[in-house]
């Protein structure tokens, strides 16, 4: 995979290929996508001209032997962690992992479930994954260079993997190197992300369609005014709303928004404009409040799938959300 095959902004290639030809190059890098945007390819690209021994005019020539073995994810010192049932562990479903890239390197997360054969709903990276990175680490490059690690979706690292990785990025081996690939940064162990230099890719989350958008506008209004009654008057605004699937679907709304929250607050800038007024909220609100905020809106929607009483579920969303604010 070369910079040129894939669907990212070339000024953003143009940065990844300076960090690796001045010799400037992040230890830890994570990329923040939308799903099914173009973070995997942009990350083996980047791996590709680290490692090409014929790289020239910004990209890799793709064709010696070390672009090779990338392209094909066969090079024996680049390792890759996804999400996985137990008692398998990502090595031992390489071969249908590959098969998934080299059909589509833009593949969705769903995609990816269902190339392996596994529920997305129980899969996880587990303390397994991490225990059999850090042994491979623990020997030198077999080809005498860097040694990379793709970690594919870390929000799906359980606490004891993460804290296993956590030593490994924060305090790598000369010459290793970590990219990791997220759809929800905010839910990327804080430690972790905080090692990472950060990359958004694809653009602002793009909100889904939702008929009365300025429901969070005004919920967010009242919030930073400290105004509880005019908020959870929205919220009985909300609960009124003609479905159960149009109250998830506020939800999700809502998550999307935050999520650029999130993103603009760790200075990480979006192409284009925000979603809705994130940007003057991102001003407004603490740091810990998108993460926060996203947790509340997610135990909503499980509640509403639940048949939990609307009325209740908003309130109790507009109580939370008060305090954390």
């Amino acid at each position: 995979m070369r910079f040129a095959d894939t669907l990212s902004r070339p000024e953003m290639l143009s940065t990844l290929a300076g960090m690796i030809d001045s010799g400037r190059i992040p230890h830890a890098i994570m990329f923040s996508e939308p799903d099914g945007g173009s973070a995997f390819a942009t990350a083996l690209a980047f791996l590709q001209y680290l490692y090409c021994g014929q790289r020239s005019a910004g990209d890799s020539c793709g064709e010696c032997p070390s672009c090779n073995r990338i392209s094909k994810l066969i090079h024996p010192d680049v390792h890759f962690i996804f999400p996985t049932t137990a008692p398998r562990t990502s090595l031992s479903l390489m071969t249908e992992f590959r098969a998934l890239v080299q059909q589509n390197p833009h593949f969705k997360e769903a995609e990816l479930y269902e190339a392996l054969g596994m529920e997305s709903k129980s899969a996880i990276i587990a303390v397994a994954e991490a225990r059999e990175i850090l042994s491979s680490l623990s020997l030198s490059a077999l080809e005498g260079g860097y040694r990379s690690v793709v970690i594919y979706l870390p929000e799906k690292m359980n606490l004891d993997a993460a804290n296993r990785l956590l030593k490994a990025i924060e305090e790598p081996e000369e010459k290793t190197q970590f990219l990791l690939i997220t759809h929800a940064p905010e839910k990327v162990l804080t430690t972790i992300a905080s090692r990472c230099q950060h990359i958004q890719l694809g653009g602002a989350v793009q909100a889904p369609q939702f008929a009365d958008t300025g429901l969070l506008d005004r919920l967010m209004d009242a919030l930073l005014s400290r105004d509880l009654f005019a908020a959870l008057e929205v919220g009985d605004e909300i609960a009124a709303l003609p479905s159960r699937e149009s109250a998830k679907a506020f939800c999700k709304y809502a998550a999307d928004a935050l999520r650029n929250v999130f993103l603009l607050q760790q200075g990480i800038s979006l192409p284009g404009s925000a979603s809705g007024q994130a940007g003057e909220w991102a001003a407004k609100t603490r740091k810990t409040f998108p993460r926060n905020a996203l947790a509340c809106f997610e135990r909503a929607s499980r509640l509403i799938e639940r048949n939990v009483n609307m009325k209740i579920i908003f309130t109790d969303l507009v109580n939370r959300l008060s305090v954390i604010i």
